[in-house]
């Protein structure tokens, strides 16, 4: 439990994450060249903009300005869904196309890349991962839990039948280029996704959770090649911007709580989606696993005295909490009362309804 005593960065921002009605597919996507430009595209609807991986303030009307720069490049993303495939298409708008990494699972995010993450039963636990560069190399894991929570991705997952491509407006690694943009297909197969989702298989009405990220880095031209442009008072690389789909409010990808919904549409893609109520109380929950966590690190004990966790929010759910010298459970009634939505020290979040 050696990991209970480090600190996990308490997200504080509201919780309102996006969402995307995705439209099931009549017919599968069957030219799979990163071009979204064909009819099966058509009737997807483009995502929002992407942000910096810190402004939250998009995802709530008449927020508060952030004072993070908007991204300077526009990235957005699309999907559609069939019984065999998550389809998920994306275009990066880049006058400097470059990528260098050529490996299998080597880590793509050293170059600009394209990433996927998705939580299939909004556990926050085994989901996965997935990220591309503009060469359509590719690293795909799966991970056990958050890296918070003291597990190591799993390098070696494969998806099988795992399919990506991409489309480029210009020439990869050539300065010279007239660069407009790349683009991306890939489809997950359902069979290896519904590994990790707990029985909730896609159909019209059911969500997941999922959120895109797009790792992109300062770069110059030299030599005729492009390069990372150096820090000089670290002798770096500047650190790399992180523009996403449904904002974190950290510099973390790896908070399964805060990505965004993807919202399964039957073939109009017509459907009606709002936050469930008991999304909210698992937030609230959320947030005291943050504060016994930290609490934890600075005193070496958890607490069962809500008082001491609350701070000045305002809360809804009346608490239950069972602790011992090195875990944690917190539970609250879930919305129609049926059950305890419960959160334990590794942050998985589970609900427990007693048979009757």
């Amino acid at each position: 439990m050696a990991q209970y005593w480090h600190r996990v960065n308490e997200i504080t921002a509201d919780f309102s994450p996006r969402h995307y009605i995705c439209p099931k597919a009549v017919t599968p996507l069957t030219e799979l060249d990163g071009n979204l430009d064909k009819p099966f595209w058509e009737d997807a609807p483009w995502s929002e903009l992407f942000e910096d991986i810190e402004d939250t303030s998009c995802l709530i009307a008449g927020g508060t300005p952030s004072s993070r720069p908007r991204p300077n490049k526009n990235t957005r993303m699309k999907m559609k869904w069939d019984e065999n495939y998550l389809y998920v298409g994306a275009k990066l708008e880049e006058d400097q196309i470059w990528a260098y990494q050529t490996e299998r699972d080597s880590v793509i995010f050293f170059d600009n890349d394209f990433e996927v993450f998705i939580d299939m039963d909004n556990d926050t636990h085994l989901y996965y991962e997935f990220e591309m560069n503009a060469l359509n190399t590719v690293w795909d894991l799966l991970l056990p839990k958050p890296y918070r929570d003291g597990a190591p991705a799993m390098n070696s997952f494969d998806y099988q039948g795992l399919k990506s491509a991409v489309h480029v407006e210009g020439k990869v690694n050539d300065p010279t280029a007239d660069n407009k943009f790349w683009s991306v297909e890939i489809a997950f197969p359902m069979e290896v996704l519904m590994q990790c989702a707990d029985d909730n298989k896609p159909q019209p009405g059911r969500y997941w959770r999922i959120d895109f990220s797009r790792v992109e880095w300062q770069a110059e031209v030299k030599d005729g090649k492009y390069q990372k442009v150096i820090n000089p008072e670290t002798g770096k690389p500047y650190p790399e911007d992180n523009w996403i789909w449904s904002p974190t409010g950290i510099v973390d990808m790896h908070c399964p709580e805060r990505w965004g919904f993807l919202v399964f549409a039957d073939e109009t893609g017509k459907q009606d989606f709002v936050i469930p109520r008991d999304e909210y109380i698992k937030w609230e929950l959320r947030k005291l696993y943050y504060r016994e966590r930290n609490l934890f690190a600075e005193t070496g004990k958890f607490t069962t005295d809500f008082s001491a966790l609350c701070g000045d929010d305002t809360w809804t759910i009346e608490p239950q909490f069972m602790v011992s010298p090195t875990e944690f459970d917190i539970w609250a009634k879930n919305a129609d009362g049926t059950g305890d939505w419960h959160i334990r020290t590794d942050s998985l979040v589970y609900l427990f309804q007693p048979e009757e």
